[in-house]
């Protein structure tokens, strides 16, 4: 057995429910890790180390007196602090809301609570969710942890989330994904990383970015770990009306570890040809290997996506200003600078932009469910350059000079904006021990194939048993 704070989610919960260790061993040996290495990561912007014990405690006396256990009992987690937590402060990464302790849990953290999962603290974030680097000027920007000299971006919005669970510092954690918030730093991070689809899981009690793109899902450090803490979190919430009746699968019983007959699409056109060449090579030869465990492979050009950025800049530009308007109004200075510019650009959408951005929304998601009508899945880059130092403004992609920002969004935003589940998987490093993300998109609530894809990938390599350097 290695140290605990390496070990799966899966793993300690059957260690758990064998007695083999108690989750206060657990929930310490993780503490222990935020104590030691969170000075520098900024993962956290509150440790709950009173509460989680406590919680810890209460998971080993339910183990002792022999109660049913799920296969999370006991095991600790982070949610971005976003969620709504009672008795926890929950500041969505802003001054605005620091003071904030909410009363009840959100829907997500309740359900997760009741499976037996234990709040370790809040993890850090791009302020309100809106920067795909995941820079906070309030709480510190969070290092990622696979360059221990130069501080490169752990990715954005959930950037506490993909740096807390890429170093060991907790297991698992909640993120939210509006434009690609989950897989952005599940890819910079080297860790697994699922945005479901728009409707299978609640965001009652989750601060809102843009109401009609936003997801909430899970990272980890494995597809089986994500597939559990799915099967947690998911199904109709009566607390929002856009969450979906259909059943929740058992997604992780899908896990077969087989790939033989998966009709697989590789996205060429805005997606492969626009990869960074490192990034291309290692999803090429993902691809190659793929298809040699028994997929098969063709091509696919998706045309409307090109008209993504324009549309989605105007649904969420606008949704969120809806949001914030007040506080812009009589806050504006508490706001970190590019977050409050962002905000006040959704003044110039006008109601014919976002009704023409909703139309082609529907084109998009039109012509996605029409490559998937053909094949189970499509596949492509999860972003199309490794991380970025902090403070870099240009990168040079397959396609041409990008500002990061726009490319570090560029391949996640189309299935925000057409509501498709997507995962981003580790699938190699660069020659500078960078980790690069494969992103694996399939039909609306087809979540099971996308995690059993994932998962006999990760059975297939050990990229997702990489150590950060500045963790090992």
């Amino acid at each position: 057995m290695g140290p605990l704070h390496w070990l799966s989610m899966a793993e300690l919960g059957r260690m758990i429910a064998g007695k083999e260790v108690s989750p206060v061993e657990v929930v310490r040996a993780h503490l222990d890790r935020v104590a030691a290495l969170d000075g520098k990561l900024k993962a956290f912007i509150t440790v709950c180390a009173d509460q989680a014990l406590e919680a810890a405690r209460a998971a080993e006396r339910a183990v002792v007196a022999g109660e049913a256990l799920g296969p999370l009992h006991g095991v600790p987690y982070g949610p971005k602090d976003l969620y709504d937590t009672r008795g926890i402060r929950t500041t969505g990464g802003s001054t605005i809301l620091a003071d904030r302790v909410p009363d009840k849990d959100s829907t997500v953290v309740a359900r997760l609570g009741a499976a037996g999962m234990i709040v370790l603290g809040k993890l850090n974030m791009h302020e309100f969710a809106y920067g795909p680097e995941g820079l906070n000027g309030h709480y510190g920007d969070a290092w990622n942890p696979w360059d221990a000299t130069t501080h490169r971006v752990a990715g954005g919005s959930s950037s506490g989330s993909g740096a807390a669970v890429a170093a060991g510092l907790c297991p698992g954690a909640l993120g939210s994904d509006t434009g690609g918030s989950i897989r952005i730093p599940a890819s910079l991070c080297g860790i697994t990383g699922l945005k479901p689809t728009y409707g299978r899981v609640s965001r009652a009690g989750v601060l809102p970015l843009a109401w009609s793109m936003d997801h909430a899902g899970p990272m980890a450090r494995t597809a089986l770990d994500c597939a559990l803490m799915l099967g947690a979190m998911a199904g109709y919430d009566a607390a929002d009306p856009t969450t979906s009746v259909l059943p929740v699968p058992d997604y992780a019983a899908a896990l077969t570890g087989d790939v033989k007959g998966l009709r697989v699409g590789i996205l060429q056109a805005h997606f492969l040809d626009a990869a960074a060449p490192e990034v291309r090579a290692a999803v090429e030869a993902a691809a190659t290997q793929l298809q040699r465990a028994g997929a098969t492979l063709d091509e696919v050009n998706l045309q409307q996506v090109a008209h993504v950025p324009a549309a989605s800049f105007a649904i969420v530009a606008a949704e969120a200003l809806a949001y914030h308007a007040n506080w812009l109004r009589t806050r504006a200075g508490d706001y970190q600078p590019d977050v409050r510019e962002r905000l006040k650009m959704g003044a110039v959408v006008s109601g014919l932009h976002y009704v023409r951005a909703q139309q082609v929304r529907a084109l998009v998601r039109q012509e996605i469910d029409d490559a998937l009508a053909k094949r189970d899945l499509l596949l492509a880059p999860a972003t199309p350059i490794p991380a970025p130092a902090l403070g870099q403004k240009d990168a040079e992609l397959g396609d041409g000079p990008s500002d990061v920002r726009a490319a570090l969004i560029r391949f996640t935003r189309p299935f925000n904006f057409s509501g498709h589940p997507a995962a981003s998987v580790p699938c190699g490093f660069t020659a500078g021990g960078l980790p690069i993300g494969l992103q694996l998109v399939g039909r609306p609530f087809d979540e099971a194939t996308v995690l059993r894809a994932a998962d006999a990938w990760q059975r297939l390599t050990d990229w997702h048993r990489r150590r950060p350097a500045l963790a090992s």
